[in-house]
């Protein structure tokens, strides 16, 4: 028996959909069911959008192919972990022809072919292969090495809100013009607040990591409800800045993506004023943005008008310069401090540079 399957128009391309009608979000108060189909056509309703957010960057899939239901976890990465939701690093086997790839480098060293994603019918035929969220890396294709755009991750810990995340970006924002940069800001389709700033591609990924560092804890002193620890104990109920999503492969949903959360919410680009005004980032949703898009068009339609440089927020750096824990599997870097949290450190067992002494 043949697998049912639709066609959905992407740009001017059909793209084959099978299980079209595959519940992926089960109903909600708040809204109804969506299927398989539903996603795909959404993607290709916000085709404009979305493609600004991932054209010609490399971009790791997170697949929820048997929908997001209760009991199905995303994979953690554990060896021989079993999951039915997992991130996508590599280009998926049987991808067409028009799926274009890059090669990319990771922390360990070892190389990869991610989809570079090049018209929207890409992001459709993803849909079909259970994709809900895109995650692009911060470079275009023709310099993997240079990031172009500085994302600054606003995540609210517990004991906080988003409306406390909205607060602390428009401090943020304050900051940024401040500096003579622009940020554009959108939901994380979840509780955070996401500001991208695009930059000249002159830098690598240490210089954008220590920009985010700097740019947070001038944050920091600002706004005692922001924290830069990279440790949760140490955070308390603040607004962390996660400096460490500007690292080489480390990347947050993009916008116009779907979140794997009840109601099927999207990460929403936004101007400042219409972020003010937002009490529940959830009115942002499958349902909900493709009218919205239509109405008022995309807040970030001028996000590539113009790029910055990265100097203001690296001078911001080499006043406190620092270092800060970078992510667990990561190689030990340069400067770092122990990788062991504050409660449990012993300091005789490390030495000035942060090496555990031998024998202790």
């Amino acid at each position: 028996m043949a697998t049912s399957a639709a066609a959905v128009d992407a740009g001017g391309r059909s793209v084959r959909v099978t299980s079209p009608d595959r519940v992926i979000y089960p109903a909600t108060e708040q809204t109804p069911e969506v299927t398989k189909v539903m996603v795909a056509e959404y993607f290709a309703s916000v085709g404009d959008g979305l493609m600004r957010a991932l054209r010609d960057r490399p971009t790791a899939l997170e697949r929820w192919p048997a929908g997001v239901h209760p009991g199905i976890k995303l994979a953690t990465g554990r060896p021989g972990e079993k999951a039915d939701a997992f991130y996508q690093k590599r280009v998926p086997k049987g991808a067409p022809p028009y799926v274009e790839t890059v090669e990319v480098t990771f922390p360990s060293g070892r190389t990869a072919d991610e989809i570079c994603p090049t018209e929207i019918a890409v992001a459709v035929w993803c849909a079909h292969m259970g994709t809900l969220t895109f995650h692009p890396w911060p470079v275009r294709r023709d310099d993997i090495d240079r990031p172009d755009e500085l994302r600054i991750d606003l995540d609210p810990q517990p004991g906080t809100t988003f409306g406390d995340a909205v607060r602390v970006a428009g401090v943020a924002n304050e900051l940024l013009e401040e500096l003579g940069l622009v940020g554009f800001p959108k939901t994380s389709g979840n509780r955070g607040v996401h500001i991208y700033v695009r930059i000249e591609p002159r830098w690598d990924f240490v210089d954008l990591r220590h920009a985010a560092i700097g740019f947070g804890r001038e944050l920091e002193r600002r706004d005692a409800g922001v924290t830069t620890a990279w440790w949760k104990e140490e955070r308390g109920e603040r607004i962390f800045v996660d400096f460490n999503q500007n690292n080489r492969d480390r990347t947050i949903a993009s916008a116009y993506s779907l979140r794997a959360v009840p109601g099927a919410p999207v990460s929403m680009p936004l101007t400042w004023t219409q972020l003010a005004e937002v009490e529940d980032p959830k009115v942002f949703n499958l349902f909900t943005v493709p009218g919205l898009l239509a109405e008022r068009g995309d807040a970030w339609a001028g996000i590539d008008d113009v790029s910055h440089s990265l100097d203001p927020l690296l001078a911001l750096w080499e006043a406190n310069p620092v270092e800060l824990n970078y992510p667990p599997d990561y190689p030990k870097m340069p400067g770092e401090p122990p990788r062991v949290q504050p409660s449990k450190k012993v300091a005789s067992h490390w030495d000035e540079h942060g090496n555990r002494i031998e024998g202790t």
